[in-house]
């Protein structure tokens, strides 16, 4: 019988309850933006159904483990049940013998009629060897009733088993089917009120700070793409923490510009780093030491690439507010308008 692979529907459960948390402060009830009031409500619906999620999940995999265990004892089980059948086969011949002799001549099983005997001695002879051949024939006999008695044992035991194992299997299966349909309907709920939100919204909503620690630990320019967060702009991405601060500088920026900001960088591989230090030696830091490496620099376009422009006035007077800033180096050393980074970043800062 074929036990459920609970890894996968598991799997499929967990992706569900961290995407119902990661939705779950983005669900509106009407507007485009929601309320505070609905947001947290919404926050604590996603909270219980995580927790719920969760618990099923325990239970399922304690109970496909007991579904293990029993499938093992029933293995076990039928394993001796072939023993004994085995056994049985073995003394099957002798007992068929046993049973013809019985019925030819029935003195055999009996108490040999010793009186009227002309030699004594032959008589006792002959009474001790039909007591031993008796002795053989009752071990023989009782061997096979207990042979036949644990037959039947390990056969209702495994019918048992069976029974048992086919109930736990159907019961799984209907309970991770419903559990999945639930998960699946939550999700499909959370996801129509998220794709109501404007971009900018959306992705910080789903941008979670958790990430940043991961991000630390990976060399600069080698941070893989999971622990990263995309930009409202295609292609662009920044660590989870500047990535946050950025959503609030871009959607400031559109109230005052009526358009997002335009970026030409902003997180940058290593690979990436070498090809544009290679082309621009001296204007771009060595590899593996730019702040576009640790995901905290974008490069700006769209006017902030002219000093002077309203653009780039806007982002040296409000760009601290949102957690950015011009560094002092970019004034000069070279000159670069257009290299912004994130001010709560701990790494040595250097150009590019």
């Amino acid at each position: 019988m074929p036990i459920p692979r609970s890894a996968a529907l598991i799997a499929a459960i967990m992706v569900a309850a961290l995407l119902l948390m990661s939705t779950a402060s983005d669900r509106s009830s009407a507007a485009q933006t929601p309320s505070a009031d609905s947001v947290s409500a919404l926050r604590r619906q996603a909270e219980q159904a995580k927790n719920e999620l969760s618990k099923a999940t325990k239970v399922w995999e304690d109970r496909s483990k007991q579904f293990s265990a029993s499938e093992e004892k029933l293995k076990k089980t039928l394993a001796d049940l072939g023993a004994a059948d085995a056994q049985l086969n073995q003394i099957r011949e002798p007992l068929a013998r046993l049973a013809a002799t019985a019925y030819k001549e029935p003195g055999v099983l009996g108490a040999p009629a010793l009186v009227g005997s002309d030699d004594p001695e032959q008589a006792l002879a002959t009474a001790t060897d039909l007591t031993l051949l008796s002795n053989e024939q009752k071990a023989l006999i009782d061997r096979a009733g207990q042979l036949l008695k644990q037959h039947e044992q390990l056969a209702a035991t495994a019918q048992d088993l069976q029974s048992r194992d086919a109930v736990e299997q159907a019961q799984l299966q209907q309970e991770m089917s419903g559990l999945k349909d639930r998960a699946g309907r939550l999700t499909a709920q959370l996801t129509a009120a998220l794709n109501k939100l404007d971009p900018n919204t959306r992705l910080r909503l789903t941008c979670r700070l958790s990430l940043v620690a991961e991000a630390r630990s990976y060399p600069n320019g080698l941070i893989p793409a999971r622990y990263l967060c995309p930009l409202p702009q295609s292609g662009r991405m920044l660590r989870a923490d500047a990535a946050l601060a950025f959503y609030k500088l871009n959607a400031a920026y559109k109230r005052r510009f009526g358009t997002q900001m335009c970026l030409t960088d902003s997180y940058r591989p290593l690979a990436e780093q070498q090809r544009i230090y290679a082309n621009r030696p001296g204007m771009a830091a060595v590899p593996g030491h730019s702040n576009h490496g640790w995901g905290t620099a974008v490069d700006l376009c769209g006017g902030v690439q002219s000093q002077g422009s309203a653009e780039f006035d806007w982002l040296q007077s409000n760009s601290k507010a949102y957690e950015w800033f011009h560094p002092p180096w970019a004034y000069s050393s070279p000159f670069e308008p257009w290299h912004w980074e994130y001010t709560k970043e701990n790494t040595p800062t250097s150009n590019d």
